[in-house]
């Protein structure tokens, strides 16, 4: 399946870029989504027509997420999780936990989406390190302290 990309796609390419496909990627991911429409000859003509306010909006979208790069980067979050005397967590810490506590600590809005754990949800305490991916290009390292509840 052929693809008009209509923003920058990790992995896939750049803005208006023509690319090959799995039918089902671009059926159920990109075009629902709105990061691509089929490459059929009305739709590369509307593309051309339209690539300045593409490139625009594409812009903006980057210098959103940059200032919200801006306001999080060093930004550090304690979260409190009933645990062991070893230390291992009775459930976890997951990516929905981290955005919240982030969007409560610096006011910016984070999604759970946004929040990307190499290794999967946290099951002890500690400090780690977690990445916050807003944009394509745009991502900020995060400290995570998960401390046992006083109990």
């Amino acid at each position: 399946m052929q693809l008009i990309l209509l923003q920058k796609v990790v992995n896939l390419g750049n803005l208006g870029d023509k690319v090959n496909v799995k039918p089902g990627y671009g059926r159920n991911y990109l075009v629902p989504q709105g990061k691509a429409v089929p490459a059929t000859e009305a739709n590369v003509a509307q593309f051309e027509a339209r690539r300045a306010e593409y490139e625009a909006k594409a812009q903006a979208i980057h210098d959103e997420a940059e200032s919200r790069r801006g306001k999080l980067e060093g930004a550090s979050v304690t979260l409190k999780a009933n645990a062991s005397a070893e230390g291992k967590l009775y459930g976890s810490v997951g990516p929905r936990d981290i955005a919240e506590a982030l969007t409560a600590a610096t006011g910016v809005a984070v999604e759970k989406s946004e929040v990307v754990m190499g290794e999967g949800a946290i099951r002890h305490i500690g400090e780690f390190e977690v990445i916050v991916h807003l944009h394509a290009d745009v991502e900020t390292p995060v400290k995570v302290i998960v401390e046992a509840e006083a109990g």
